[in-house]
């Protein structure tokens, strides 16, 4: 039960020394973090149950490696199902191969696995360090002052806080309550998500972004035989059909050796939109996540980036809690110049896709002519594995 603190009476401990709203990946990897170093942290959530059919499916090398602090790593890599390409083609001609071998690594690869069996992961740990995740609960109203932030919840009952982040996604009701911008827009087509069985000839250690006159579709392997369906489509379904998802990959996926959907195991859509939170920071309220980025999910940098700004958030609030209020500022001075840089890439690979058919030949020139420099194909590497951010 939610402790209900009188109103102003902020003497003595606080209720808690960090409430994070959202229990995603990005809360709870800020949670377990927190957890970990002895910071009395709470977790609330507006879903009952954490489990979902999510959009993300991809956790890169320097994700997992900022993961090992955490004893996540390992779990993480034992559940999911190694990647050891990502090739850009237009049908069947490969236009930008990206090999993973060469990283300097212990985790020279991408990981496949599922947004849910991440948040699982990381829930098994946070619940080890003694913690959990306080359910359903929605923000609707938060107050701050000197002592800290006294947050308002749907069931009525308060929540007092030295320091608040959201950590509650595109929509956050946190980065709403603070005032804080968001500024950038959304692409005019609607995405598809779906994932399947298929057959074909379809790699199970390679992701491929697909570019055609059609438009883009990512196929990428899961563990268990599943791929993973990424397409931007005019008008999407609200719940896409095997057939209709057979139809993406025959209008533009491989053409010698074609993909056969033979079973839907899940599908949706959702709206794209390219926005960063005009800052990180609003007194003692803090962003991370998809609260203060969101954009394509070509190239996958989503929940990592995500994941990147959690680890880095809760070195800045133990420095915080210990009285370097100034730490909180340089973390939004070092994420949100990253998250300006991983928008752009995920927003070049999307216009680039979707470039009008007269433009076709002349982008498959450049980018094939570009990805014979070993230089080229070796920096976009450690653009894709989050290396480059180290």
């Amino acid at each position: 039960m939610l402790q209900t603190p009188a109103p102003g009476d902020h003497a003595g401990a606080t209720d808690t020394d960090v409430l994070i709203v959202g229990a995603g990946p990005t809360g709870l990897t800020l949670a377990t973090a927190l957890a970990a170093r002895g910071v009395r942290a709470t977790v609330i959530d507006r879903l009952a149950e954490g489990a979902n059919t999510s959009r993300a499916a991809v956790v890169h090398a320097r994700t997992l490696e900022v993961l090992e602090r955490l004893g996540v790593a390992q779990r993480l890599e034992a559940a999911g199902l190694q990647a050891q390409r990502f090739t850009i083609r237009d049908r069947d001609r490969v236009l930008v191969p990206i090999g993973f071998s060469d990283l300097p690594s212990r985790y020279p690869y991408t990981l496949m696995v599922s947004q849910a069996v991440t948040e699982a992961v990381l829930l098994a740990r946070l619940g080890e360090l003694g913690a959990q995740v306080l359910r359903p609960h929605t923000l609707v109203a938060l107050v701050q002052d000197d002592a800290g932030v006294t947050a308002t919840l749907d069931d009525g009952s308060r929540v007092h806080a030295r320091y608040l982040v959201g950590a509650d996604g595109m929509h956050s009701a946190v980065r709403e309550q603070a005032g804080i911008g968001f500024s950038g827009g959304s692409y005019g087509e609607s995405f598809v998500l779906a994932d399947v069985r298929l057959t074909g000839g379809v790699p199970h250690d390679e992701v491929i972004l697909y570019f055609s006159p059609a438009g883009m579709v990512v196929v990428a392997p899961l563990p268990g035989g599943v791929h993973r369906i990424v397409a931007t489509v005019d008008q999407a379904p609200e719940h896409p059909s095997a057939a209709f998802v057979q139809a993406l990959l025959d209008a533009r996926g491989a053409q010698r050796d074609p993909a056969q959907v033979h079973e839907l195991l899940w599908g949706s859509r959702f709206r794209v939109h390219h926005r960063i939170a005009d800052n990180y920071r609003a007194g003692r309220v803090l962003l991370a996540g998809d609260a203060a980025h969101v954009h394509s999910p070509a190239g996958g940098q989503g929940m990592n980036a995500g994941i990147l700004d959690a680890m880095s958030l809760a070195d800045a609030l133990v420095k915080a809690l210990a009285g370097d209020a100034a730490a909180l500022d340089a973390y939004g001075a070092e994420r949100r110049p990253i998250a300006r840089q991983v928008v752009s890439l995920a927003d070049r690979l999307t216009r680039l896709a979707n470039a009008r058919p007269r433009w076709r030949g002349v982008r498959n020139l450049l980018l094939s002519t570009l990805a014979r420099l070993p230089l080229v194909r070796r920096r976009l590497a450690w653009q894709l594995s989050g290396l480059v951010y180290r």
